[in-house]
Formats: C-alpha cells, structure tokens, sequence
C-alpha cells in the first residue's frame, strides 16, 4: 500500500524535501564523519520511499537538484540507485546485490529476449561463480533474456524485482519470469539484452571476484568474455555478440549504453558489408547534431560512396554529462576509421529531433545536408531492420 504524501510548498512532499536536504548535506559535507551521518539518514528515507512506492517523491527530488543543485543530484541518485538494488530488509544476515551481465548483440533476423532453458542457466550460473562474483557468494539467475524494455521501470519496480531474486539467493534457487505481460520487443539491427542475477554473501565479506586476492576486473572480464560469453550462442542462433562486464545493476546498464553506441557503429559497417557486398572503404557515412530544446544525440548515415541513398543509420545518444561542448564527433570518426570507413562528412547543421510520420524511424543526415529516411536497395527484402538501436 503506497504511503501518504503530505504536500507541501511547491507541490513537494515532506519526505521529499527531507530527502533533498539530506542529499544536500552530504553534498558539503567536510568529512567522513558528518559523511556517515547523512548516508545513515538517507539509507532510512530511501528505503522507507522505496516501500511506500514513493517513485514521484524520489524523482521529484532528483529532478528539483538536478536544476538547484547538481553535486547533492549526483549524491542522490547513487543512493537512490544504490538502495534499490540491494534488495534492504530481505536478511539481517548478508548483503545482496542486483547484478546486470549485459550482451550486445546484432543480426539481420530477430534478436532474441527470451526464457532461458534450464541447461543454459546452468552453464551461466557455473560461469558467473567462477569468474564473477566472490568465491562464498550465494547466486540466483532471473531465468529471461531481458530486452531493455523489459526491464523494470523506475526504482521501486527495481526495488521489488532485487527483493524477489535475492530470496532466490538465499533460498539456493533460480527465479522462474512470467512472461505474460512482458512489452513487445522492437526489432533493430543492433540492441542489447541482459541476463539478471542476485549475490548473496555474508555481511563485510566480498561480493565480486576481483575484491579478493589474486583476481582483478580485467582478468575476470576476460574468463567471461572468453567462457560465459559461449554459453549464450543456443539461445542467440543468428546473433553476433559481445559481452560487458558483468557488475551491480544500474552500473551495467549505463556501461551498456556506453559500449553499444561504438559496437552499432561496427556492427552497421559489417552488415552493410554483408549485405550490400561493399567494403567499408566504399562507405560514406555522415555525422551530424540532432536538436530538441538542446543537443540530444547525433546520428550517422551511411550510403555507397558516390551514390545519394542514405541506406542505413546509426543513433549515437548523449549520455551523462555529455552536451555540444564533448568532442562526440571525434569520437565516432574514430570508430568509422577503425572499421574502415575513410569517407567521412561532418555536417554542423543543427537537425531537428525528426522521425518519420509512417514508421517512426529516425531521420538521418545525408552529404547533401538533408534528413531523409534510410532505405535499403529495392532488392533487399522487407524483413531487414531499418536502422540500428
């Protein structure tokens, strides 16, 4: 039952004020000291927002400091993030963990996001224990290929969903995922999906390999790049794929994001490749800023070199702290020359936010300085994706 919220001035809550406040202080703060003050103040407010299903009072919060004031923001959402993915109140006994093992992947038929068979999720439990998390660590897998969609929305959903698998931990059982329900995945070239697990250890001991002696997070990514990173080819037939560090939940998601902005590009260019018989070197691609209010990320289209039909694109969005001052542009001219591509066209245009009104795709840049929609060669069937995620 969701708790009441007494409205004060402004239309905020008191217990948003009081979270705000909190993250304030901890913001300027001067030492460790007052630190764990605050943190303890604000682990409470948290979890107690988190219970009630208070999701517009915590963002309510977040959105006032993100305009007053970006350091108590910055504290804030790490604790807000930090709280729903702990699975709090489940056992006086051990920490749990919401951890996120995200797989980027790309193919001209359906990517799946799928229930995971039971030999596979062994095969991922046994990998993850060996080269993920610590060695006394407790371990249950949501038994789904999630697709971002399919995630769960905002941090009490997240809150919840941590709770459910981290009993599963402690209990010595996977987490079996109705699927009824679950949002329709969109079909793109290049998309992400993400296995789901829950650690569980005993309070003050490691939850990752690499806290303890002798591993450290380059080593441990290998041994799951190079072996649990197979497991996954039965239930992906038809996918090229890459995996990202395994690591706590909302961490691995923006890594996600972040590494699946280049890995679309390289899949973009091999598939055009494939596709088209046309090497990388007789590509084009175009690089332009596309505007709402504000710079909001930059798109690239790709046609044959001397010919005008925008064939593909590619989205690049800005994440974080990135706005028209970062050097995005450098960026993804060195990914295209990395994969090849030495035609490139950098247009300072500023694009409006377009898509089209029939299909809802994006609009990309071509060399003529226009936006127009990315098609395909009439030969190529109707089934291929327009444009990568």
């Amino acid at each position: 039952m969701k708790r009441t919220r007494h409205k004060r001035r402004g239309g905020l809550s008191r217990e948003t004020e009081a979270l705000m406040r909190m993250a304030i202080g901890l913001s300027e703060s001067g030492c460790r000291a007052e630190d764990q003050h605050w943190e303890r103040r604000l682990t409470v407010a948290i979890d107690d927002m988190l219970r009630a299903q208070d999701e517009d009072g915590l963002n309510a919060a977040l959105d006032t400091l993100h305009a007053q004031h970006p350091q108590a923001y910055e504290e804030l959402a790490d604790f807000i993030e930090s709280r729903a993915e702990c699975a709090s109140g489940i056992s006086e006994d051990h920490e749990i963990l919401l951890i996120g093992a995200p797989v980027l992947a790309w193919s001209r038929y359906k990517i799946p996001a799928s229930t995971i068979v039971p030999a596979v999720l062994s095969n991922l439990r046994v990998h993850l224990q060996a080269h993920i998390v610590a060695e006394n660590a407790r371990i249950a897998l949501a038994d789904f290929l999630f697709s971002p969609d399919q995630l769960p929305q905002g941090y009490c959903a997240t809150a919840e969903f941590a709770a459910a698998l981290g009993r599963a931990a402690l209990e010595g059982h996977d987490l079996h995922i109705a699927t009824e329900g679950l949002p329709e995945t969109a079909q793109f070239l290049s998309d992400t999906r993400y296995l789901l697990a829950a650690v569980a250890v005993p309070r003050g001991e490691p939850l990752f390999a690499w806290q303890e002696e002798g591993s450290n997070r380059d080593s441990a990514f290998t041994r799951w790049r190079n072996q649990g990173g197979a497991c996954l080819a039965p239930i992906m037939p038809g996918c090229a794929t890459e995996v990202v560090l395994p690591e706590a939940y909302f961490a691995a998601s923006r890594h996600a994001d972040s590494h699946s902005r280049p890995y679309s590009i390289r899949a973009s260019v091999a598939f055009l490749g494939a596709e088209l018989d046309t090497p990388a070197a007789s590509l084009r691609a175009v690089i332009a800023p596309f505007h709402d209010e504000k710079l909001e990320e930059y798109r690239i289209g790709f046609s044959v070199r001397d010919r005008e039909q925008v064939v593909h694109g590619v989205v690049w969005p800005l994440l974080g702290a990135e706005d028209e001052h970062s050097d995005i542009p450098l960026q993804i001219e060195s990914v295209l020359r990395d994969c090849g591509v030495t035609d490139i066209v950098n247009q300072e245009h500023r694009f409006p936010l377009e898509y089209c009104d029939d299909c809802g795709a994006p609009m990309y840049p071509s060399a003529e300085g226009e936006t127009v929609h990315a098609e395909m060669p009439e030969s190529h069937g109707e089934n291929t994706p327009r444009h990568l995620h």
